[in-house]
């Protein structure tokens, strides 16, 4: 059966690639898929700790929403650049239009490895708050962390179930993303609605009032030596490793009905609608437990232990559950972003094996790239099973890929990238793209700071490898995406004889 022309093919061939990918994704399942992936009953619960362990209830009334608007900024610049190149490839074919093939190749491998990282913490935290909220409601069960063992055969059998929904086809998912998208909104605003109705009492002053819970008072989630500045600096790890994920709208761009106006829609209101609804959800839990130095003191089981301490037994399993559900659909969109990304490397050579992981199946899914991606976040658990040092790493390598298009679509913005598409910051882009650089360079720092050591090697052994696989193999075999070959107004230059390539 032949396949109808669309202006949405139309545009995917200007750029240089055949459609292959069915497109079944609309305005409001573009969006889940963002969404469900950002996903504030995941990254919000599984990394509460991170922020409420360090400084109490000003991580969340004043971090959550510093962070949140950082990443506001770097999603309306990302809809931008999306919104005029609306490729599976994302944030890689960006970075090589706008900058080059070698720019393009390191951002794809920076991108992919934040995904694959992303999607390791995603199941890690899943897993960690299952146990914790059994914990909580059932006498018994403990409440210490899973063992290296149990952890990993419970991420192998989660990362494994979401690879095999995945590969049965992305009408199943987009089904599955688009139920997830509207749990995730039900179950937050229930939970939002049970803390203020169940609360013993109400305190706002909370969320502008700097606790120290470094050591043993925040559970041993960071070092009691750190001062406030450092430990308020730290837990913005909780807005910002919540705030990914949303290039999975940009990477769904093939699939995605009308691309060049879903897609940038998609990204910047997953971000806004997330912050928002986050920020009263976890305004409200602060505010409702009776004693916020105990809840501290539970460490990685703080939410948990939170919601146990105010809301009825049946009530808070009730809720549990439905988080417990929104977390898998998180990793369920994970895996398809994640794939769709490898799958578009793969497509123009990026990585080892390509002509395997490029191949898209009878059901119109990349099915090796599905289940690439899901061992190799499986392996990346095995190697640091930290949750804290998983989120940092994710956090630094997703926000560098995230910001390295923005940037060099700044340096070209009115130059060599004069082609717009409908979404248009005009002369709101360079200023936000400068907020996001520097932003960028600040959770690096943040990122790498101790207890989370591990992310300061994996960040800078990442750079090496890229220096060292670019010089050594890439850019003498990476052509890089055909786009990369067309002007601004989409007619075919020269190539650029400043970079080396081959037959």
């Amino acid at each position: 059966m032949t396949r109808p022309r669309s202006d949405d093919d139309d545009v995917l061939r200007r750029l240089g690639y055949a459609p292959e990918l069915s497109r079944r994704l609309g305005t409001f399942s573009n969006f889940a898929l963002s969404f469900s992936i950002i996903c504030i009953l995941a990254g919000g619960v599984t990394s509460f700790h991170l922020g409420y362990c360090g400084v109490g209830g000003a991580a969340i009334g004043l971090g959550w929403p510093l962070g949140c608007l950082f990443a506001l900024a770097v999603a309306m610049t990302m809809a931008q650049v999306a919104s005029a190149f609306p490729t599976a490839g994302g944030l890689y074919h960006w970075a090589a239009i706008l900058g080059g093939r070698g720019r393009g190749w390191a951002v794809a491998w920076l991108n992919l490895a934040g995904l694959v990282a992303v999607l390791a913490a995603i199941d890690v935290g899943a897993l960690a708050f299952a146990r914790g909220w059994l914990s909580s409601i059932i006498d018994g069960v403990p409440a210490s962390p899973a063992s290296p063992t149990v952890q990993a055969i419970g991420v192998a059998a989660i990362a494994g179930s979401q690879a095999a929904l995945n590969h049965l086809g992305v009408r199943l998912t987009t089904r599955l993303t688009d139920a997830s998208g509207y749990l995730i909104l039900v179950v937050a605003t229930a939970l939002t609605a049970a803390m203020l109705a169940f609360a013993p009492g109400l305190d706002p002053g909370r969320l502008v009032t700097f606790a120290h819970f470094g050591g043993p008072a925040g559970g041993g989630v960071w070092p009691g030596s750190a001062g406030p500045a450092r430990l308020f600096a730290l837990g913005l790890l909780l807005p910002l490793y919540t705030m990914t994920g949303f290039d999975a709208s940009a990477h769904a761009a093939e699939e995605t009905v009308g691309a060049a106006t879903n897609v940038p829609r998609g990204i910047v209101r997953s971000v806004l609608v997330s912050g928002l609804t986050g920020w009263a959800m976890l305004a409200a839990v602060v505010m409702a437990v009776p004693d916020p130095a105990a809840v501290a003191a539970r460490g990685e089981g703080a939410f948990p232990f939170a919601l146990a301490a105010v809301l009825p037994r049946g009530l808070c399993a009730a809720l549990g559950a439905g988080i417990a559900a929104a977390m898998y659909g998180c990793g369920l969109g994970a895996t398809m972003s994640a794939s769709r990304m490898a799958y578009a490397f793969a497509r123009d050579g990026g990585l080892p094996f390509s002509a395997t992981l490029r191949r898209v199946g009878p059901r119109h899914t990349p099915a090796a790239a599905i289940w690439a991606v899901a061992a190799a976040s499986w392996l990346f658990t095995l190697w640091t099973p930290a949750y804290a040092t998983i989120t940092a790493v994710c956090v630094i390598l997703l926000y560098l890929s995230y910001v390295a298009p923005t940037a060099l679509g700044a340096l070209a913005h009115g130059r060599s990238w004069r082609r717009m598409g409908p979404w248009d910051l005009r002369g709101w882009y360079r200023p936000l793209a400068a907020v996001s650089v520097l932003g960028a360079a600040g959770l690096v720092a943040i990122g790498v700071q101790p207890p989370n050591g591990r992310a300061a090697v994996v960040l800078l052994g990442m750079l090496a490898a890229l220096v060292v696989g670019w010089y050594g193999v890439g850019r003498r075999r990476f052509a890089g995406p055909p786009a990369r070959l067309m002007d601004a107004e989409g007619a075919e230059v020269a190539e650029d004889t400043s970079v080396e390539t081959t037959s």
